[in-house]
């Protein structure tokens, strides 16, 4: 699979366009995530490739996009102190289900778990679909990618901020 596709890219676009320009996802432009990448830049990372791997295995593409992009909308810069309680990868998916909520107006049971179970095994929730546990696979590749750096070598910033 190549990872970007131009027309494989407007498809995943397609699937988030009312997310992708709002306030609140766009606001994660300016919180850090891994070394070098914004929340913003990663959640829609994850979201393409969760799209693309949802697609090829003939699953609900639009969801994994959609759950994609929000499975890290807590909406807070971790790295200051007092900004969450507890531990970060416990408490972000709990946060990023609620901020998606409101901004979504609302989610099935199915997509509350796919943001919630994003962080699987590392937290306690297990993903229940097939898109959660896309995500779930989708987050662990991107974050390999984006801490290691291989992301930036292989054109990604550009598509992901285009």
């Amino acid at each position: 699979m190549v990872l970007y596709d131009d027309a494989r890219w407007h498809e995943f676009l397609d699937c988030v366009p009312d997310l992708i320009g709002s306030r609140e996802v766009l606001s994660m432009r300016a919180i850090p995530h891994h070394p070098g990448c914004s929340c913003y830049e990663h959640s829609v990372f994850v979201a393409y490739i969760a799209y693309r791997l949802a697609r090829r295995w003939r699953l609900d593409a639009r969801m994994a996009a959609r759950c994609g992009l929000l499975h890290d909308l807590y909406l807070y810069n971790a790295r200051e102190p007092g900004t969450h309680p507890g531990n970060q990868c416990f408490d972000h998916p709990v946060a990023a289900v609620r901020n998606a909520r409101a901004l979504c107006g609302g989610l099935s049971a199915k997509e509350e778990n796919i943001i919630l179970s994003h962080m699987w095994p590392l937290a306690k929730r297990r993903p229940r679909s097939r898109e959660a546990a896309v995500v779930n696979l989708a987050d662990k590749f991107c974050a390999t990618l984006e801490v290691s750096q291989f992301w930036r070598f292989m054109g990604m910033r550009q598509m992901v901020t285009a």
